[in-house]
């Protein structure tokens, strides 16, 4: 192998640890239990979606605008989860504590149901969510708090 040889393969693959750092910087998923129910969240960059998807559900593409998405689920007799339909609503936070309400849309693709909302960031911005999911039918809230920061593509 030649030197030049092997410094390309070197540059590839810092180039692909760098993209593997970013994305995972950029995107922020985790989930709450709570017994039968279980809370899913992701948080990412409207940029990251495909100009089409964000047209077809009304989102805006923007530097700035972040998509919170939050599913729940309930989990089946054999252990499987499925989705349940309910209400999401919640606030978002940045560091000096100026306070947001978020204005979740539901969302439902054959047997999927997910809410999302969107609210703006400024990159390298610390922003805390609190999100309240009912599940219908169901008297208890399930409230989730969690933390991320996005960085602008």
């Amino acid at each position: 192998m030649s030197i030049q040889t092997l410094k390309q393969a070197c540059l590839m693959v810092v180039t692909l640890v760098a993209l593997l750092t970013a994305s995972l910087q950029a995107q922020a998923a985790g989930n709450k239990d709570f017994g039968d129910y279980q809370v899913h969240w992701s948080v990412l960059p409207s940029t990251f979606l495909a100009p089409e998807v964000a047209k077809a559900n009304n989102l805006q593409r923007s530097k700035g605008i972040g998509i919170i998405n939050i599913a729940i689920m309930k989990e089946g007799d054999k252990g499987q989860l499925m989705p349940v339909t309910g209400q999401v609503e919640g606030q978002v936070s940045n560091d000096i504590q100026q306070v947001k309400f978020l204005a979740f849309r539901r969302i439902q693709e054959g047997d999927a149901v997910y809410f999302i909302a969107e609210y703006q960031y400024a990159s390298g911005e610390l922003m805390t969510f609190n999100v309240t999911a009912r599940p219908s039918g169901y008297s208890q809230d399930l409230p989730v708090r969690f933390a991320h920061t996005l960085f602008s593509d």
